[in-house]
């Protein structure tokens, strides 16, 4: 196995992923629900993995749809409206489990198989 070179861009958008981890987990000590909540959510995400028994173009989609920003940000934005402690702490972990993933190097999917994603083939 060979581990791929990281470009300065590779980089940036790591530590971005470990920013987004590290603020969301602060966070989520300050307001969540609770580190047996968070353990056993953080990784229900990669649930989309299961997406792509039908197909590369299927699987992406749906594990691209779990794995953008703006899904937690929207939830969050619920959960401080109506005043929802469950809801923030799912965002959270929703965000952390993202920026843990991109800080691992792990981008959105492509089409072209599992292992392709828009930072690198992993």
């Amino acid at each position: 196995m060979t581990v791929p070179k990281l470009s300065l861009p590779g980089i940036l958008l790591r530590i971005e992923g470990l920013a987004v981890l590290a603020g969301s987990v602060f966070l989520y000590a300050r307001y969540g629900r609770g580190w047996l909540f968070f353990a056993l959510l953080f990784l229900v995400p990669d649930v989309a993995f299961l997406a792509y028994l039908a197909g590369h173009r299927v699987g992406a989609a749906v594990y691209n749809l779990l794995h953008t920003y703006t899904g937690p940000v929207l939830l969050g934005l619920i959960a401080l409206a109506t005043g929802s402690q469950t809801l923030l702490s799912i965002e959270l972990i929703w965000l952390a489990h993202i920026g843990f993933d991109r800080f691992l190097g792990y981008g959105l999917k492509t089409e072209g198989g599992f292992k392709d994603t828009h930072l690198q083939r992993v």
